[in-house]
């Protein structure tokens, strides 16, 4: 099944490093940052899990919950969480999820159907696609996918962009411009007239006659 924007992100009951979780139920109503790792133990996602450690109060702030996923079983995870300490310099206080049946991630469209149904003797090549972040809102619906290959460490920084733009144009009639940060000018949504943009945006920019811009809303 392919994962697209605005598609109901799949729901699962799976181990967690903080127990058993029912996903949607986890989500509750908040907003939720999905990401997912081939293999315990490996370089590049230790230093990506300590990264998110290190901003999860940054999610919090957004009404956003952090969540990783490995496919291995949840006691590996607990004895990684150990390193990604020592490497990042925060505790790991979110949950990971144990995937070693690899049900979630076939079921996110990151491990094809057959590729059988145990991470053992597994590598992390043969588990390459398993580097997925997905943002998912509080009506469950996936708003942002994100595919990274393993040598390449995942900007989280970029994420929390990203999540504060999809939070700032579902607030309000607006798109945010290329390479756009907190406080930047944004884009006046292409639905709104010119006469509701007086009213609504007053003094907003015409740049071009379909890219008019005003300052960020509140």
């Amino acid at each position: 099944m392919s994962l697209r924007i605005n598609d109901i992100a799949p729901d699962f009951t799976a181990e967690t490093t903080q127990g058993t979780i029912r996903f949607h139920q986890w989500i509750g109503d908040s907003w939720a940052v999905l990401f997912s790792h081939p293999k315990d133990f490996t370089p590049v996602c230790t230093t990506e899990l300590g990264a998110v450690a290190n901003l999860e109060k940054q999610f919090a702030q957004r009404g956003a919950k952090v969540i990783g996923l490995s496919v291995d079983p949840v006691s590996n995870h607990s004895r990684w969480a150990s390193d990604i300490q020592d490497v990042g310099g925060s505790p790991v206080t979110y949950p990971l999820i144990g995937d070693p049946e690899l049900k979630v991630a076939k079921l996110y469209d990151m491990l094809a159907a057959d590729a059988g149904d145990s991470s053992e003797g597994r590598t992390p090549a043969q588990n390459a696609p398993v580097r997925t972040v997905f943002v998912i809102g509080p009506d469950k619906r996936i708003k942002l996918t994100l595919a990274y290959p393993m040598s390449t460490g995942r900007n989280f920084d970029e994420i929390i962009r990203v999540l504060d733009s999809i939070q700032l144009t579902t607030r309000h009639r607006v798109s945010t411009p290329a390479n756009w940060r907190q406080g930047d000018d944004v884009i006046i949504s292409g639905a709104v007239s010119n006469e509701e943009a007086d009213k609504i945006f007053p003094g907003y920019k015409t740049v071009k006659p379909y890219l008019r811009t005003v300052a960020q809303p509140q």
